[in-house]
């Protein structure tokens, strides 16, 4: 069984932080799931432009507002407690944080190891 607390990883390399979010990635691949699981948050006033080539992600919010938008298509969808949306296509998108800070449950499959940042597509490379 794998305990841990999102105050105690925030001392470690799997706490990210850049300026437009930061991610604490509570599940990393070194466990062996199959998947990771970050709790991120977008700033209000931030956006983070993101394309996952190399993985599916599904996020849940847990609290704030904001938006995606599906870059491909141009739709916007309004996020806020509650609200899951997954990239099931590799889908190109925008996330903004629009009247409070966004707070994100993210699954990464494959898994990433932690310590990543965005590529310069806005992904994650395989490790």
């Amino acid at each position: 069984m794998i305990v841990r607390t999102l105050e105690e990883l925030i001392q470690t390399p799997n706490h990210v932080v850049t300026e437009d979010w930061r991610s604490t990635r509570l599940v990393v691949k070194s466990d062996g799931l199959g998947y990771s699981v970050h709790h991120t948050v977008v700033p209000k006033g931030h956006s983070v432009h993101c394309h996952y080539k190399n993985h599916f992600e599904t996020n849940y919010c847990i609290a704030g507002e904001g938006e995606v938008l599906n870059v491909e298509n141009g739709k916007t969808f309004a996020i806020r407690a509650g609200t899951v949306y997954a990239l099931d296509q590799h889908d190109k998108h925008v996330v903004r944080a629009t009247k409070q800070d966004l707070h994100l449950v993210c699954v990464f499959n494959p898994p990433i190891q932690g310590e990543e940042t965005h590529n310069a597509d806005g992904g994650y490379d395989i490790r």
